[in-house]
Order: structure tokens, then C-alpha cells, then sequence
């Protein structure tokens, strides 16, 4: 049993936390439990606490360089839990992953490139190519009969030209869940071998993954692979410190760093800010324990969830995820448009949710839930959507 608890009840609505402050905004009401944005309403371990708030305590918050001691525990950490090696030397500080991905656009693409995404997956993968100038080529993800997603490899061949330069993978898949298998992953690295196509996989979420599942580094396929590779990771998720606006960048290829490198310093990341610098580390070095106390927190959390989506399977499906916090509601049996979707889960559950199509138009009719919450919160979550559901 962990020495953590995983579910006190703090008031976020007195704050700025996004997730409060949008409600109106977004769904026309205040009166919704927000279970939209991908951060966590467990509170931060304490171990990074104590360490930010022993930094504040002195009193110059000026320019600081991130420690080397910082990049070590990270990289011990990916050793110890994914089996990658990492030099110090591939290591780059961003503010996020999505930052990282427009630099890594500019980098390896030029205007008019074609960029691949798979979708349903993260929005900010599609505003990034588009605003950059950069083409959108879509190899949606083929949905299997159990309800299993994987990737769409003969649509993948059938899309590529000399003009596809880059594919973003999500990895694990944010939102429908796949921790992807080795043998998948190297379908997509073969491709892109073959093609001169770069990737940048976005494993953001790579530590959130559930037993027996295991996430595998794009990276770490091969050497060779190792080479086409710009890999994002990072303690946000896993530690519920989005805050402190600090990620990694890791590239192996001492020729990619040299043009990743030209368009990061135009941008000016600096080296993130003085409690960036302090928190990762302790996440890194102290968080093992905490993690393993979360996974198992979150695994009941969403296993709650599933048996009240299986009581109402007339209405609303639910496959549980391999990794994340997230659970991608396939909600098509209840006949709704998806506006009258999004109303239903705002009026009658009074839940605010993120509509599938915000992921592409394959994420029509579902909806995704963040069960990465106290489990009050989540009983009262669960509450409102049977009564709905029942009401339906």
C-alpha cells in the first residue's frame, strides 16, 4: 500500500486552474465538473513541494541554467522504467511538447511539406502543421472489431510522396489509449526508414501505462531508428506539474540536433524557470513509489467507470485504456447528434468533457473523460453519469 494519498480534496475554483476557469466559457455553465483538460486534480507529490517551496525560500528568482543534476535524474529514470539509454549531449529543455513540435516542424520540414498524423489524436498535432505552413496528411487509425485501435499501414504506404517529410506519433495514444506493441511500432519505422521520413514521437504519457501493458521508446527500436528520431518527454503528467512549464527534447542524431538546435535558439526557450528546475528533478529522483501508488489509483478509478458503462452498454461503451488518464466514451448508441452529445453530458450528467471530433473527424460520438481525479470526485462523477444514462 503506498505511503500517498491519492485523494484529498483541494478547491481548485478559487485559482486559475483551466480546467474551472473555462467553464463558462465553455460549456455556459459553472455548474459541471470539469473532466476536460489533461492535468490531474490529485495534488502534487510532496516530495516536489518541499522542493519548490526549500527554493523559494531564497529570495532571487533570477536566470538560472537547468543543472546537469536534473538532466541525470531524468535519465536515470528512463533507464530504470523504460530500458533507454540517453547521452546528455541529445538533451534539449522546452516549456512543452507542443512548443517542441512546432521547433521540430521548422527544423526538419519546409513550407508546403506534408506532415503524417493519425488521428483521432491530440489537436495541437493538426494547429501545429497548419500553422506552420506545412501540409496535413491523415492515416487514421483502423478501429478492430473488439474495439482495439492500431495503425493503418497500407492506408500509410498508399499517402506517402516525396513531399512527406515527418510523422508525429502518439505514443502512448492520447486519446484512445494503445500502448503501442513493438511489432507496431516497427511497421511505422520501417515505413519511414524506407521513406526518409523523420518522426517525432510524442511519449508525453509513457509513464502512465497499466500492468501488463509496457511502453516501448520509438527510439529504442534500433540504432538506426534511433537516428530518425526526435523524442518529447516529460514530468507534467506523470506528476500533475503542467505548471511548471517544463519538458525534454531528445535527439540522438548529432546532425538533427545541429538543425533542431538553429531554429530553437531563434525561438529563445531560455532554460525555463527556477522552480521548472527543482521540481523535476525531485519528481525524477523521489517518484517512483508515488507512481506505482497512482497507477494503482487510476486503475480503479477507471475500472469503476467501466462497470457503470457497462450497466447502461445500450448507450455508452468503454474500453479500458492500456495507458493514460483517459477514457475515450463511445457514445454512438445513443442516437445524438454530436452537438446534442456534448448537451447531454453538460445538462443532464452536468460533466464537462472534451468532444471527440476536437481530435479529428474519426472521433465522432465519442466523448473523453480525465479520471485522473480523488476518488470523491470520481464517485460523484460516476453518480452523475448513471443517473443520466438511466435518464436516457
Amino acid at each position: 500500500m503506498s505511503v500517498y494519498d491519492y485523494n484529498i480534496l483541494l478547491d481548485r475554483t478559487s485559482g486559475n486552474a483551466e480546467k474551472y476557469a473555462l467553464r463558462r466559457k465553455l460549456f455556459h455553465t459553472e455548474d459541471v465538473l470539469p473532466m476536460w483538460v489533461a492535468d490531474m486534480d490529485i495534488i502534487t507529490p510532496p516530495f516536489i513541494t518541499k522542493a519548490v517551496s526549500e527554493r523559494a525560500k531564497h529570495p532571487i528568482y533570477g536566470y538560472e541554467e537547468m543543472p546537469d543534476s536534473a538532466y541525470d535524474a531524468q535519465i536515470s529514470w528512463m533507464l530504470r522504467h523504460h530500458n533507454l539509454t540517453i547521452q546528455r549531449e541529445w538533451m534539449f529543455y522546452s516549456p512543452s511538447v507542443v512548443a517542441t513540435i512546432n521547433v521540430a516542424i521548422q527544423a526538419f520540414t519546409k513550407p508546403s511539406d506534408k506532415i503524417i498524423v493519425q488521428p483521432p489524436v491530440y489537436f495541437p498535432f493538426f494547429k501545429s502543421i497548419t500553422n506552420n505552413g506545412r501540409r496535413v496528411v491523415s492515416n487514421p487509425l483502423k478501429r478492430l472489431n473488439n474495439g482495439d485501435y492500431t495503425f493503418d499501414i497500407e492506408d500509410l504506404k498508399s499517402k506517402i510522396d516525396s513531399d512527406t517529410k515527418l510523422l508525429l506519433l502518439c505514443s502512448p495514444h492520447h486519446p484512445v489509449g494503445r500502448v503501442w506493441k513493438t511489432e507496431e511500432l516497427q511497421a511505422i519505422a520501417d515505413i519511414c526508414l524506407k521513406h526518409d521520413i523523420k518522426v517525432f514521437a510524442d511519449e508525453i504519457h509513457s509513464d502512465l501505462v497499466y500492468t501488463p501493458f509496457k511502453h516501448i521508446p520509438f527510439a529504442s527500436l534500433s540504432e538506426k531508428i534511433s537516428k530518425i528520431t526526435i523524442t518529447a518527454i516529460g514530468p507534467g503528467k506523470t506528476f500533475n506539474v503542467a505548471g511548471l512549464a517544463i519538458s525534454t527534447v531528445l535527439i540522438a542524431d548529432e546532425k538533427m540536433r545541429s538543425q533542431f538546435k538553429e531554429v530553437y535558439k531563434s525561438i529563445h526557450f531560455a532554460e525555463g524557470t527556477v522552480f521548472g528546475h527543482v521540481g523535476f528533478e525531485a519528481a525524477y529522483r523521489e517518484g517512483d513509489e508515488w507512481l506505482e501508488g497512482l497507477m494503482d489509483h487510476l486503475a480503479k478509478n477507471v475500472l469503476a467507470l467501466k462497470t457503470v458503462c457497462d450497466a447502461h452498454a445500450d448507450k455508452i461503451e468503454l474500453k479500458v485504456p492500456e495507458g493514460t488518464y483517459l477514457a475515450w466514451l463511445e457514445c454512438s448508441k445513443m442516437g445524438l447528434s454530436n452537438k446534442a452529445l456534448r448537451q447531454f453530458f453538460v445538462e443532464y450528467a452536468k460533466l464537462g468533457l472534451s468532444p471527440g471530433t476536437a481530435f479529428g473527424k474519426e472521433g465522432a460520438q465519442f466523448m473523453r473523460l480525465n479520471f485522473a481525479v480523488p476518488k470523491p470526485l470520481m464517485d460523484e462523477a460516476l453518480h452523475r453519469l448513471d443517473a443520466a444514462l438511466s435518464a436516457q
